[in-house]
């Protein structure tokens, strides 16, 4: 099979740490004895994915579901138990923090040693050794031993070391969570550079906004299998919903993508549902499916209770097409929470808001919990649940995601204002 430059092939692979009585068993094994270890714990199994060169894919998943071991495996500092880990091109990657990384060495000279490993000459290094420090703006503590920084900084030389060359294959774990803000949005704008440029992007993160913005893809690990891969919007819901089950494990959670695009999942134990949604025009009370920046609308939602309910919640979200989340808010925060909710009452909520939109596709996702968070009682949670489209007919014109209803004005004055009064733009 011919591969090109910058795709990843993960067939079948799975990570074993095995116990052995002896190291006597262990090494009759590297010669095909069939010797039985004492214990054996598979880390990873039956793991496979294809990244395409120039795709950006993101790896989601709790903590223990194998993340950092894939990495290990795919980077080559592990080998697989089973299966096989195909690469082409360069591959620079971020993994855990400092590793690689000489503690009595400077800055400078754990760049020159991780770009030589990286296989590149001292003059391709040298040359760009000035572009590394500036991106990394660590100063003088360039040339301080590494073990004098701060976790942030040693990101910063690991990141600035890593791209400073166009990657065919970038991959970057959980490292640039520990770094501030200024340098993560830095780092995001060269990772959006080079999957312009054609890089292949693996991001470990759980920043789900992040994997949204820069991902086509996603991959959700759960005990080190593969358990959803495909569109962000659609895995990440799932997850979210996921983790919802774990903590209620009568919970039921089912996923499906409507005609529109968007993906509806649904979770819940089902002691409180969504009986209807609908999005009203605020004064006609007519229901709309495109709604006008500036118009004031209303979300009506009818909930049936199934059980008698100690307390009832809604809460609505609301994103864009990308999988943004644009605002959210519930009963909880406004202290309209429902108490003693018996079994077969219908509740009727009202959400009115102007909207200040920007044109585009939107959805709104609602919640029926019993306090803050979906993670107690669950009773109903749909993703995308309404969808539906905003325009500009009267509004002047603008960009972006909002409507800010903002007025320009415009003072001058001295010499170069003369000649100018009364004039307009046609």
């Amino acid at each position: 099979m011919l591969f090109r430059s910058g795709e990843l092939k993960v067939d079948n692979v799975g990570k074993a740490y095995r116990v052995w009585t002896s190291e006597w068993l262990r090494a009759a094994r590297w010669f095909g004895v069939p010797t039985r270890p004492k214990e054996e714990n598979w880390v990873l199994r039956n793991v496979s994915f294809t990244i395409a060169p120039g795709e950006a894919v993101g790896v989601i998943g709790q903590n223990g579901a194998g993340k950092s071991t894939l990495l290990k495996l795919i980077t080559g500092t592990a080998q697989p138990t089973e299966g096989q880990v195909t690469r082409t091109g360069r591959v620079a990657a971020i993994l855990e923090l400092g590793m690689g990384f000489n503690p009595d060495l400077t800055g400078r000279q754990n760049a020159f040693h991780s770009a030589g490993l990286m296989g590149y000459s001292q003059e391709q290094i040298e040359a760009a050794m000035p572009e590394i420090e500036a991106f990394a703006e660590v100063g003088e503590y360039f040339d301080q031993p590494v073990r004098t920084y701060s976790s942030g900084m040693q990101v910063r030389v690991a990141f600035a070391v890593a791209t400073a060359f166009t990657p065919d294959l970038l991959i970057v774990d959980e490292a640039l969570s520990v770094g501030d803000s200024y340098f993560q949005h830095k780092s995001f704008d060269r990772m959006r550079r080079f999957r312009e440029e054609g890089t292949s992007i693996m991001l470990v993160s759980h920043s789900l906004s992040d994997v949204k913005a820069l991902c086509d893809r996603a991959i959700l690990l759960d005990k080190g299998r593969v358990l959803k891969d495909g569109e962000p919007d659609e895995v990440i819901d799932f997850y979210n919903a996921l983790i919802a089950k774990k903590e209620n494990e009568t919970l039921a959670v089912e996923q499906r993508r409507g005609k529109s695009g968007w993906v509806t999942t649904r979770s819940g134990t089902g002691q409180a549902k969504v009986a209807r949604m609908r999005l009203l025009d605020a004064e006609t009370q007519q229901e709309v499916a495109l709604a006008m920046v500036g118009q004031k609308l209303r979300v009506e939602l009818e909930a049936s209770v199934g059980e008698n309910l100690p307390s009832l919640v809604l809460g609505f979200m609301m994103r864009d097409k990308q999988g943004h989340i644009i605002w959210g808010s519930n009963t909880w925060h406004t202290r309209q929470v429902q108490r003693d909710v018996r079994a077969g009452e219908r509740l009727v909520f009202h959400l009115d808001f102007t909207c200040t939109l920007g044109p585009g596709s939107y959805s709104i996702s609602p919640a029926l919990v019993s306090t803050e968070t979906h993670l107690v009682d669950n009773f109903e949670w749909v993703d995308n649940l309404l969808v539906f489209d905003v325009m500009n007919a009267n509004r002047t014109t603008f960009i972006g995601s909002n409507w800010l209803d903002a007025q320009f004005s415009v003072d001058r004055s001295g010499p170069s204002a003369q000649g100018n009064e009364g004039l307009q733009q046609e």
